[in-house]
């Protein structure tokens, strides 16, 4: 069955730690670290904007909800370094609510042809509940990510899944750009100096000239 394309909007399974989100998750909430304009959605009924500022986080009136089926991907982007820490999901209701979801660390190309056969950094099931999961993982899979991609696989009995809230918690910091390499030359090569006509020395020979212009 195809999926729609929407822009810009481990094998192992693990008993995961699931909890409500904490009031305290603005201050380490990457919202703003997303490189939104890249953001890519495949098989999204639509453009609505799941990935919300933590003030939106409980506003059910803006939701992303699958197309053909109950499959979503979604691969977000990060304007720089981040250590992730846990991922807060809130979706729904009943039977919409995905049953799993799978991570992949740095992987910008996975679409629905290859995402079963890749092996996934992370994978944990998700809990029916209409307030807000914060479902850790393990930040040392997760280092030096510049981006995530999550594959919801289906969803708990309905024909499509909803989401109406994604979020991810952890640091961030700046990519280190390569320092820029100088070399200079400790004696110059009379083989490759140029010599510069009009100039002799005592002897009437021309002189030869290092580095100029």
């Amino acid at each position: 069955m195809s999926h729609n394309d929407h822009g810009n909007c481990g094998d192992e399974h693990h008993h995961h730690d699931h909890d409500h989100a904490p009031e305290s998750a603005n201050s380490d909430n990457l919202y703003s670290y997303i490189d939104h304009p890249n953001v890519r959605i495949l098989n999204a009924a639509d453009d609505a904007k799941v990935l919300k500022p933590w003030d939106q986080r409980l506003d059910e009136s803006v939701y992303l909800q699958s197309d053909a089926d109950d499959q979503l991907i979604i691969r977000v982007p990060f304007t720089g370094s981040v250590k992730l820490r846990s991922v807060l999901i809130k979706a729904g209701p009943g039977g919409q609510t995905p049953s799993k979801v799978a991570l992949f660390a740095n992987e910008d190309t996975l679409d629905f042809n290859d995402v079963a056969d890749r092996k996934a950094t992370h994978e944990f099931a998700i809990v029916q509940s209409r307030e807000i999961g914060d479902y850790a993982v393990k930040p040392a899979r997760f280092s030096n990510l510049s981006s995530v991609t999550l594959f919801f696989s289906a969803s708990q009995g309905a024909e499509t899944i909803q989401i109406y809230y994604l979020g991810f918690l952890g640091s961030f910091s700046q990519r280190k750009e390569a320092p820029s390499v100088i070399i200079y030359e400790a004696q110059a090569n009379p083989a490759t100096a140029e010599k510069i006509p009009g100039i002799k020395d005592d002897f009437g020979v021309d002189q030869i000239g290092y580095g100029g212009a």
